[in-house]
């Protein structure tokens, strides 16, 4: 229901009538929605961190792939994304996530706090990356328009930006192809890499 509706579709009663069963029965085993909503967001986290995941020893690798399973996997439960960066109950699958994404960044001389700021600064950047394409997406659904339809639409005035002579960097942009297409997944890839060098740059080097 979430995936196709959002959360606002998912009340104790909707949930009952969904599998079947009696609406009072459900709080023999939750005590409401925020119950409901903890749960869903446990089992959604879970395939962040594959059962069979066997981690390479290469921090960078180890969080490139962990990034990238969890923007595909916020982008099919698209409800997550603004619950990402709420205060969360500890559950199996969060805690199981977090112990692994230690595991990842363990031995680099960092803190926990700083091991915790190096986790974190990844997870908002895909967070930030996957609201932006769901934003991308509601727009095509309510315009019809793609990105590159609605960005035509735009040209008469960025012409006039161009001639105005006002905003240079705006104008070499503009004429020296700052807007062609470039795949999503493509710039995911180049944001991640630079996020992931500046993290380098930083960790302690050997006689520190």
């Amino acid at each position: 229901m979430a995936d196709s509706e959002g959360l606002a579709a998912i009340s104790m009663r909707r949930l009952a009538t969904e599998i079947g069963a009696g609406t009072m029965s459900l709080y023999r085993y939750v005590s409401g929605k925020d119950d409901v909503i903890e749960l869903m967001i446990d089992a959604v986290v879970a395939d962040y961190i594959p059962p069979d995941l066997v981690l390479s020893g290469d921090w960078r690798a180890d969080l490139r792939g962990l990034a990238d399973r969890v923007r595909k996997v916020m982008l099919r439960h698209p409800w997550i994304a603004p619950l990402s960066g709420t205060r969360q109950q500890p559950s199996p699958n969060r805690v199981r996530m977090l112990d692994t994404a230690l595991r990842m960044v363990d031995g680099l001389g960092l803190s926990f706090n700083e091991m915790l700021t190096v986790i974190g600064t990844v997870f908002a950047y895909v967070n930030g990356f996957v609201e932006s394409e769901l934003a991308e997406a509601e727009a095509l659904r309510r315009t019809g328009l793609d990105l590159m339809e609605w960005m035509a639409l735009q040209g008469p005035y960025l012409q006039s930006v161009v001639a105005s002579g006002r905003y240079p960097m705006v104008a070499r942009m503009l004429t020296e192809g700052g807007q062609d297409y470039v795949d999503v997944g493509d710039r995911f890839a180049y944001g991640l890499e630079r996020l992931l060098d500046g993290i380098a740059a930083r960790l302690p080097q050997a006689g520190d």
